[in-house]
């Protein structure tokens, strides 16, 4: 059982980190109701924007530890809210109203940009961060076996989760999402009803969008440095997850990405797991051909 709690615990991290991912993939695609094949390539980019800048307020600023990894967060989450600003003027909204593959095409040609840009700006060099808040807090122990999660593991899952649950607050409760909701539903009826549709659509792009850079920034904090390919990786999964759980419940979604989490951490401590990823998309798409069949599925009356 103890062994069994720690490949929970393993999956709390990230399950944190694909529940973010999910809720804000929904927010924003629950106005576009496109494929955005870019969204896995700002958490990326944001990631290693993070280190890359973390690198060079070390090396060039001479900043303290905690000022570098401050600095490059700060400048990850500007990098993410002008990515989501660019990308929502110029290439969602115009494209918003054509045929769905333009989407897919274009959000395809920006993270393959993405990961070039990050690729080129390190020079094709792995930079790493240095481990941080290593330091395990003991959970349950019977003398031969410890159940732990890191410092770190518990910081970015409880920011996580608190970014999550203000999320959900604010898209139940607050006037965006009480508009967001209304767009989500029907755009055309919110716009005679008064609603700023085009400030809504923006507004949920940036706020996912930032989701994602936030990501980015915690999952360089813990792993110290991302692949330049972790966007399409990250993307696949989280369009997978979303497509099943809904696009018009972000809480939901990051909840069924938190399940998928703790799923995978299960399949890597008890199968293997150079098969994990491949199990974990058959079990993905298998769940999104069942939730189309109840979907389909004419009703008893």
């Amino acid at each position: 059982m103890l062994y069994f709690l720690q490949q929970l615990l393993n999956g709390v991290h990230s399950a944190a980190i694909y529940g973010l991912l999910a809720f804000g993939y929904a927010l924003g695609n629950g106005l576009l109701q496109r494929t955005n094949l870019a969204y896995g390539g700002i958490f990326a980019f944001c990631g290693q924007t993070m280190i890359l800048a973390a690198v060079y307020g070390y090396q060039a600023l001479w900043l303290t530890l905690p000022a570098t990894i401050a600095f490059g967060g700060v400048v990850a989450l500007a990098y993410a809210a002008l990515l989501s600003r660019i990308l929502s003027q110029t290439v969602f909204a115009p494209l918003a109203s054509r045929s769905p593959n333009a989407i897919v095409a274009a959000t395809l040609g920006v993270m393959l940009a993405l990961m070039e840009l990050s690729r080129i700006a390190a020079d094709t060099h792995d930079y790493w961060l240095p481990p941080m808040l290593a330091t395990p807090l003991v959970f349950a122990s019977d003398g031969n076996f410890i159940a732990t999660l890191t410092v770190i593991q518990l910081i970015n899952t409880t920011v996580a989760a608190i970014v999550v649950t203000c999320g959900a607050v604010l898209v139940a409760r607050s006037n965006f999402g009480r508009h967001w909701r209304a767009v989500a539903d029907d755009a055309f009826a919110a716009k005679l009803c008064g609603i700023d549709t085009t400030r809504v659509f923006h507004r949920a792009l940036l706020f996912g969008g930032l989701c994602a850079g936030l990501a980015g920034v915690l999952a360089a904090l813990y792993y110290g440095n991302l692949g330049f390919g972790a966007g399409l990786v990250y993307g696949l999964k989280i369009l997978f997850i979303t497509a099943v759980g809904g696009y018009y419940a972000p809480g939901k979604a990051a909840l069924g990405a938190t399940a998928f989490g703790i799923a995978e951490s299960l399949w890597a401590g008890y199968f293997p797991i150079e098969w994990r990823d491949a199990w974990m998309y058959g079990l993905l798409a298998a769940m999104l051909v069942l939730a189309g069949d109840r979907k389909d599925a004419p009703s008893a009356a």
